[in-house]
């Protein structure tokens, strides 16, 4: 008679599984085939004694290759497969498994395929992207292992709607103190409501360091003019010109490190296709000098 697990074992089990990495995924289920299709693929070649040497020509050569591309159509499609969720065996974190774990396993698909043989054709150019679209891969498999826990302790107990919100706060309260001030106390308010907090693209948000901006121009240009603006109306602008410019920080680091986050895309994605377009002109090419 089987035994059954107790309650508390399962509800363990599915916490485990539920907290999972996507690598890990039932026990490294995809890393586990993707190294047994490796191994036998390596001692194939091993043993195989083609003539008059091994290369992509050969009868492994020519299988290598159908598998290898057929295993790169597969992977693109991922990107599709991300706009379905679903549960189960074919899940989205056991498909993003298997992308990663076989993904890698077309280096020593590929290279056995090339028996090794490399030139200046379009052969070796699908080998190089081939490779450049797995580097950029694990670059990716890289940042979202680092990134999300860094994301999370920037954002505490925010999210970013919040965040967002909270500055139209700001600066909502920020116009109403401003009312009273005089024409050079309030431009530079004016400029600080004015400023995009977002403004400068992907190359600005990927820039650290000091946060220069009309928030912190407006801080030292009202210690300047001590005397000419009241003593409350004073602390209250430089209470808000202060928690203006930490969430703007706070806002920026959370979109610096999105940015981080997914622009490794920009290189997978465009080198993804441009390896699917060297492929067919190299499957092309085989057929027609065969």
């Amino acid at each position: 008679m089987a035994s059954r697990s107790s309650p508390r074992k399962q509800v363990r089990r599915s916490a485990a599984l539920l907290h999972e990495s996507f690598l890990r995924h039932r026990n490294w289920r995809w890393a586990k085939i993707a190294s047994a299709l490796c191994l036998v693929l390596i001692l194939i070649y091993a043993f195989d004694n083609p003539v008059p040497r091994p290369e992509g020509d050969t009868v492994y050569g020519y299988t290598l290759g159908t598998i290898g591309f057929a295993l790169i159509l597969w992977l693109t499609a991922l990107g599709i497969r991300k706009r379905r969720m679903s549960p189960g065996v074919w899940s989205l974190k056991a498909w993003t498994s298997a992308h990663v774990w076989l993904g890698l396993s077309l280096i020593v698909i590929g290279t056995l395929h090339t028996g090794f043989h490399f030139g200046w054709n379009v052969h070796t150019l699908a080998y190089a992207l081939m490779m450049l679209v797995i580097a950029s891969g694990l670059f990716g498999i890289g940042v979202y292992a680092a990134l999300p826990s860094k994301l999370s302790e920037n954002r505490g107990e925010l999210t970013e709607t919040q965040m967002l919100e909270g500055l139209r706060s700001l600066d909502r309260q920020l116009h109403s103190a401003a009312q009273p001030l005089g024409p050079r106390a309030a431009a530079l308010i004016q400029a600080s409501l004015d400023e995009d907090a977002f403004g400068g693209g992907l190359r600005a948000r990927l820039r650290s360091g000091a946060l220069e901006n009309a928030t912190t121009e407006a801080e030292h240009g009202l210690r300047e003019m001590k005397g000419e603006i009241p003593p409350d109306a004073m602390e209250r602008l430089k209470a808000l010109l202060g928690q203006k410019h930490s969430l703007v920080a706070q806002l920026r680091r959370h979109l610096r490190l999105r940015a981080i986050l997914e622009i490794w895309l920009y290189v997978h994605v465009p080198t993804t296709i441009a390896l699917i377009a060297a492929l067919i002109a190299h499957v092309v090419s085989v057929f027609f000098y065969w």
